[in-house]
């Protein structure tokens, strides 16, 4: 199983961070042993001092596929998360201004919280996903899967053409406006079309 993570994928978030539009979607991934699950903590990593929640909907691909067609990606997954992409802030803009990889900033053990699955054929409205994140019970971000630059189909279909997606394979579909730092003690409630998913909490 691999996680995929997909970036600048909200308006209001590359604008938050200053960055451009892509012309294609953008993507990075994470190990196995970044994911998180069942409710468990997320723990501070030692090597930085300024982790950033990003609340993100997540996929479950549900078939093997290579070069998959647009037309024929809503096939491919079967069901919705939501989840988070922490990431060490500190540890990717250093990268980035060195020009060097940022895995370290996005890849390490457990920087991948996913609550449970909902199947899509549950979801009212497939098209228009709703999820928010709750900070110590202040609505810090919101958003919907229509406000995507690029849909769920636009990202297995690109995604496709480099990495054959496999059974169980997770897609995280990018972030919107309003990331920020977390803190010991924090506590992060997650939210898809109303519901809570999951509590997250910070040690």
């Amino acid at each position: 199983m691999k996680i995929i993570c997909i970036g600048r994928n909200y308006q209001g978030h590359i604008e938050e961070m200053r960055q451009n539009k892509p012309g294609e979607p953008l993507f990075f991934m994470k190990p196995e042993t970044a994911l998180i699950r069942g409710g468990l903590p997320f723990f501070l990593p030692d090597h930085s001092n300024e982790i950033h929640y990003e609340t993100e909907l997540v996929l479950r691909i549900s078939r093997h596929g290579k070069h998959i067609q647009k037309r024929f990606a809503h096939r491919y997954y079967d069901a919705v998360a939501v989840g988070i992409d922490f990431t060490a802030r500190d540890i990717q803009r250093e990268s980035i201004k060195k020009g060097d990889p940022w895995e370290k900033s996005k890849a390490f053990d457990g920087s991948a919280a996913v609550s449970s699955f909902i199947p899509v054929s549950d979801i009212e409205n497939p098209d228009d996903i709703g999820f928010h994140l709750l900070k110590n019970g202040d609505k810090v971000q919101s958003g919907h899967s229509s406000e995507m630059i690029f849909n769920f189909d636009d990202v297995i279909s690109h995604v496709s053409k480099y990495v054959t997606l496999k059974l169980g394979d997770l897609i995280y579909t990018g972030t919107p406006e309003g990331v920020g730092p977390v803190v010991q003690d924090d506590i992060l409630d997650l939210y898809l079309e109303g519901r809570k998913m999951l509590t997250v909490r910070i040690k």
